[in-house]
């Protein structure tokens, strides 16, 4: 097969691409997503028989009486879902899976890695650990300067790129003193023979053109021995190896007077004036980490935005600490557009501290020149996540903060988070950063 063409229009700026089968991209565009959401499957595959199409969509626990509510009124998960139902159904074709996790909850997240492992072949973009480990057998890291390919899971890959990226900083940090001695030792040579130079001409009577001689051969010596120091130096540099490095990221949370800055009691969000979620009882003490968790539609948003003080119908009791500052990330950044630094005026956020934070998150200076339509989903979190950073807050509040986010980004944040002494009340479905950063769970489970 030839050279391909990316779904949405992109061409490669050299090399080709080559595939034995057609390849299928996921997540696709759906034409029409007023229709039903089966209808809309079986556009994606129309010549799979409807059978088969189903018995996929009960592997991955598609609701049954889903099939018939319009692909646009399904929630992120069940497009999902759906989606992938509709791609390896599919008989000879090549998936390509871009960023599937991204709407599932814990327990899709651990059912889509299931079905992932059983099938025959696919390439997958993801950054969630545990899900990597849980449906590839191959990792493909592109790294700086070469791409890596690597046998088995992605702890392997990653416990092997640590040793290797400390062994790499320790050779730098070596090549960088060697290199600093070439280079003083290259400025001394050329004193001493800008010295020699000097004293062609001697005092008193002397031979001129004998000194003149001696020095024209000392002074081409010099300058054979600095350029050998200055080769020296630059093929040091060569040798040091572009090691990623992770910014350091700061957080400064206010202090409250008081030690609890939460506290709700048989507490649910009421919708068609019946709870959403069983009642739940929970405080949030300073310095805690507390992990909203629950499946997809469950109402962790919800409470979410009761907190930040949104009028929604509830039961039970939510107290709040009074003249508790609150720092919001969204889990929605479509509103997110024109110039970054107007966005962060009108948010009142500090421009420069934001563009630091920005910085280390791997952003390069001339992004900060484009408006933000043009910034990727990744991107776009980013900007929400440093505009929150910036904030000075006595709660932080974070609906899936990870979404779209880069695997260093996560590491980042994991570190900056169980570092410093925040309180945080967050959503995230992505189990090794729940594991790492929360030091409380609190379950929703729907009715």
């Amino acid at each position: 097969m030839g050279s391909q063409n990316h779904p949405f229009g992109l061409h490669a700026a050299s090399g080709n691409i080559h595939a034995p089968l057609p390849l299928s991209y996921f997540p696709a565009p759906i034409s029409c997503p007023d229709q039903p959401a089966l209808e809309a499957a079986r556009s994606l595959c129309p010549q799979c028989p409807e059978w088969k199409l189903l018995r996929e969509l009960s592997l991955l626990e598609f609701p049954e009486d889903a099939l018939w509510r319009p692909y646009s009124q399904l929630s992120g998960g069940e497009q999902t879902k759906l989606q992938l139902a509709a791609l390896f159904v599919q008989e000879g074709v090549f998936s390509l899976l871009d960023e599937p996790t991204n709407h599932l909850d814990t327990h899709s997240r651990q059912l889509v890695a299931n079905y992932l492992r059983r099938q025959s072949g696919f390439l997958l973009i993801s950054h969630d650990r545990a899900f990597l480990d849980g449906c590839v057998d191959h990792i493909l890291a592109l790294n700086r300067t070469d791409p890596e390919l690597r046998r088995g899971d992605f702890s392997g890959w990653y416990a092997d790129y640590l040793s290797r990226t400390q062994s790499q900083r320790e050779q730098n940090t070596r090549l960088r003193r060697e290199i600093s001695r070439l280079e003083q030792s290259a400025r001394r040579t050329a004193d001493w023979s800008d010295r020699v130079e000097a004293s062609k001409i001697g005092q008193g009577p002397c031979d001129r053109g004998a000194v003149g001689h001696k020095a024209a051969k000392m002074m081409k010596r010099s300058k054979a021995i600095q350029a050998r120091q200055l080769q020296a130096a630059e093929q040091k540099k060569k040798l040091l190896h572009d090691v990623e490095n992770i910014g350091e990221l700061r957080l400064a949370p206010l202090s409250h007077f008081s030690s609890r800055l939460i506290h709700a009691r048989d507490l649910s969000i009421c919708l068609d004036s019946q709870p959403l979620f069983a009642p739940v009882t929970f405080s949030l003490e300073q310095g805690e980490r507390l992990c909203l968790s629950g499946n997809n539609g469950c109402g962790k948003t919800s409470l979410l935005r009761l907190i930040c003080g949104e009028a929604l119908p509830h039961t039970g009791l939510l107290e709040t600490a009074s003249g508790l500052r609150l720092s919001l990330v969204e889990q929605d950044t479509s509103g997110l557009c024109g110039s970054l630094a107007d966005y962060l005026e009108r948010c009142g956020a500090d421009l420069t501290l934001c563009l630091s934070i920005l910085r280390n998150l791997g952003f390069e200076r001339s992004q900060f020149e484009l408006p933000m339509e043009q910034y990727s989903q990744g991107q776009k979190k980013k900007v929400l996540i440093a505009r929150s950073l910036c904030q000075q807050a006595h709660l932080y509040l974070w609906d899936e903060p990870l979404n779209y986010l880069d695997l260093f980004s996560r590491i980042q944040l994991e570190q900056l988070l169980t570092a410093s002494p925040v309180t945080l009340l967050f959503v995230e479905h992505d189990q090794q950063f729940c594991k790492a950063v929360a030091t409380n769970t609190v379950h929703l489970h729907r009715l």
